[in-house]
């Protein structure tokens, strides 16, 4: 560890002493390294126990099922997202005079700035998005996040509040976006941001594809400031840096295309949505399965979770879980965790795109089926519509989103600057499947030959 820090104000200086460094090797990044004020940082924070949990949290929940090298953690996707930030803080010193005095980064705000994104990812559960989308009533993970940074008891809280009294209730404010360098919080959680700067290449790498590439380099050298309605915010520069921005973007559709709504992780989520609900009915009856935390018992149940329960959530535990649910005593349960453990996924569909109102009507036919053949459609059979908008703007008439400043030209918005990006401009994609057990699949393919036609 560095020696200690001499206090300066309410920030307490680092230039009084010699520096330190945490040096990491990283698949994605190469050497990552964190130097002075932010090895301080990163280096306390890293020691959490808050923090460590992200070992135990896949980054892709299910998506190994079908990417086998898809193993990373929110860990490994934190430690690359406070890299991106640290890159990005490099620019905004190197664009320094281009903002007033007050707009200019301090201390204080580049260590907010790579705890915000070291930490923005710390209120995940289980197989990480999907836990909050299976459960009823379940707080997103941004609200989980926040209550990790705020409650006292926390580690991560009393080590930002080691750092820097007040810390911890800055940093949350810069994850939901109320802070007093505006464009920081743009840059933790916006349009373009550190987040899937790193997402992007690191799901692409671990998964095997190439989907997700883009030239993070050029993208960052590419940024500026512009200020918009008196509001500074961060701006692609001139038309060089339109050619990363849109591959950022066209990155990002494709890998929700081939990786994120991938049919195969898809019918894997369907499957634990039907354990939930059976666990669920099972609770309800008075029966739950063993064993069972008491975090999934009030998150089934739809009641509040203490910090302390939801912390203890990891996808170890739910596995351990599906494990002893196989063996368990209600064959309905221990059917649906058998077939999600041993791989059995269900059959997809795709269904017309263009003729929604036969939706409904393909599920109905295999619902009867499946309920033929003595199993429950309602956990059997499923309609799944992924859906996605590859590119966001406001049509608000507010300052978000991302700008470009092109020379002797007005300040535009990037949809307007770029073609390619004016074409998906808030343009919702849907990719509507029929789920069902493939064991059925010659009778319902019969059953809806004409919804498919």
């Amino acid at each position: 560890m560095c020696p200690e820090t001499v206090a300066s104000g309410r920030w307490r200086s680092e230039r009084a002493v010699v520096p330190c460094s945490v040096i990491l090797r990283d698949p994605v990044h190469g050497l990552i390294a964190f130097e002075g004020m932010a090895e301080r940082v990163i280096r306390s924070l890293l020691d959490t126990r808050e923090v460590q949990r992200l070992r135990r949290v896949r980054q892709l929940g299910l998506a190994s099922l079908v990417f086998p090298g898809a193993e990373h953690t929110r860990f490994s996707h934190a430690v690359g997202t406070a890299h991106v930030m640290q890159a990005l803080l490099h620019r905004i010193d190197a664009c320094r005079d281009e903002l007033p005095p007050d707009q200019q980064l301090d201390d204080e705000a580049r260590a907010e700035a790579l705890a915000a994104a070291l930490l923005h990812d710390l209120g995940h559960g289980p197989f990480s998005h999907l836990f909050e989308e299976v459960l009823p009533h379940a707080k997103h993970h941004e609200l989980w996040t926040q209550e990790i940074l705020l409650d006292a008891s926390t580690e991560v809280h009393q080590t930002l509040e080691s750092i820097s009294a007040g810390m911890s209730q800055r940093v949350a404010g810069l994850l939901s976006g109320d802070y007093r360098l505006s464009y920081l919080s743009q840059s933790v959680s916006g349009t373009l941001d550190v987040d899937r700067a790193d997402y992007l290449l690191r799901d692409s790498h671990m998964t095997g594809v190439r989907y997700g590439l883009y030239d993070l380099d050029w993208l960052l050298q590419a940024l500026t400031f512009a200020c918009v309605d008196g509001r500074w915010v961060l701006a692609i520069q001139g038309r060089k840096g339109l050619p990363p921005a849109e591959s950022f973007f066209l990155g990002r559709h494709f890998m929700y295309q081939q990786v994120y709504h991938h049919k195969a992780t898809r019918a894997a989520e369907a499957l634990v949505r039907a354990i939930f609900m059976r666990v669920r009915e099972l609770i309800f009856s008075g029966s739950p399965p063993d064993p069972l935390l008491p975090a999934f018992h009030a998150a089934a149940l739809g009641e509040s979770l203490s910090l302390q329960e939801y912390l203890r959530m990891d996808d170890a535990e739910l596995l351990t879980c599906l494990s002893a649910w196989e063996h368990g005593a209600d064959p309905t349960l221990a059917e649906l965790s058998k077939r999600l453990r041993s791989r059995e996924l269900p059959k997809t569909v795709p269904l017309p795109e263009s003729r929604p109102d036969q939706w409904p009507e393909a599920k109905a036919r295999a619902g009867q089926i499946v309920s033929a053949k003595g199993l429950r459609p309602d956990l059997t059979v499923w309609l799944d519509i992924a859906d996605d908008v590859p590119y966001q703007e406001p049509t608000d008439g507010s300052t978000d989103g991302m700008w470009v400043a092109l020379r002797h030209q007005p300040l535009q918005r990037l949809g307007d600057a770029s073609f390619i990006l004016g074409q998906l401009r808030n343009k919702r994609i849907e990719h509507p499947r029929l789920i069902f057990p493939a064991e059925f699949r010659d009778e319902v393919l019969a059953a809806i030959h004409d919804v498919l036609d």
